[in-house]
């Protein structure tokens, strides 16, 4: 039996032994609704939470004397993981292709980032291009590894997706943006507005348990924004990459960056889309009546 497999029948077993619990009441039913939410939200961050793990622990137990370097056991620990999803079925190969692209965008960016001293990161390491040591992209694909696993994990679709276009548009902009800002070229409030006008009064449905469930999409976007902010904060904590307002001690990286990686998400979630096409609700809210397999989907 696989991992996957293994995985599912000890989802079915507790789902069979707490849903006649559930079915006692609204409150009950309300609660197990809850679990099951934070249980699918944490099963799509796997690969984030492993990542953001890895961190804190090397950052507390690394020795200083080991031979080989924080960053560079950092970018041997991240492919194992990547490995070992895969081998577990526990992602796809086209989603971890996607991811990949991801992963090298979000490289250059730490390239050109780094080079013009955005950020530093101030250990030594041999794996690295510049100042980039090459874990930092697996942090990228950590986004998108969520976005992807949340998609099928909550069987996400949309109600009136904008034209394929115009996401596309709007993460390319932004992913420019990045660049061009420093050369006094910056659209960032006006990519705000872009983004407004293409997902305002645009929702997507997910499924928690047995009915769908609707959120805007500007603010799903913003939520995912945030945890990165948060997972960033973690970042700087633990000294992995910090802002050189954060090199004398540490200090939370502003609210202004969750704008910015509001905008970065983008591209991930454009790249995503590429291989878990947007869809449009087989059914009008609320769904009431889906199938108890779709509870089980991993």
């Amino acid at each position: 039996m696989s991992l996957k497999d293994w995985i599912k029948g000890r989802v079915a077993a507790m789902d069979a032994a707490v849903r006649p619990w559930a079915a006692r009441s609204r409150l009950n039913a309300f609660l197990y609704e809850f679990l099951l939410f934070g249980l699918k939200q944490a099963w799509a961050c796997l690969y984030g939470g492993a990542m953001v793990a890895a961190l804190i622990g090397t950052s507390l137990w690394w020795p200083d004397a080991s031979p080989v370097s924080r960053y560079d056991a950092l970018v041997v620990y991240a492919l194992l993981i990547q490995v070992l999803l895969l081998a577990t079925r526990l992602e796809r190969w086209d989603e971890a292709l996607v991811i990949f692209i991801f992963h090298v965008v979000g490289t250059a960016m730490e390239v050109f980032k780094t080079a013009t001293g955005s950020w530093i990161y101030p250990e030594d390491s041999l794996l690295r291009i510049g100042g980039v040591p090459l874990f930092s992209g697996f942090m990228y694909g950590a986004i998108g590894s969520y976005i992807a696993r949340a998609w099928r994990l909550f069987d996400i679709r949309f109600e009136r997706y904008p034209p394929l276009w115009a996401p596309w548009l709007l993460a390319l902009l932004s992913y420019l943006n990045f660049f061009t800002d420093h050369y006094g070229v910056d659209i960032r409030w006006g990519l705000f507005a872009l983004s407004g006008l293409i997902f305002w009064g645009r929702s997507f449905l997910f499924t928690p348990d047995l009915k769908a469930r609707r959120m805007p999409m500007l603010l799903g976007f913003i939520l995912v924004a945030l945890f990165i902010w948060i997972a960033e904060n973690v970042g700087t904590f633990t000294r992995t990459w910090i802002y050189p307002d954060q090199k004398h001690g540490w200090s939370m990286v502003p609210l202004a960056k969750l704008g910015s990686w509001y905008l970065l998400m983008m591209l991930s979630f454009v790249l995503v889309s590429l291989v878990h096409r947007p869809e449009a609700p087989t059914a009008v809210i609320p769904v009431s009546a889906k199938p108890k397999t779709g509870t089980h989907r991993h």
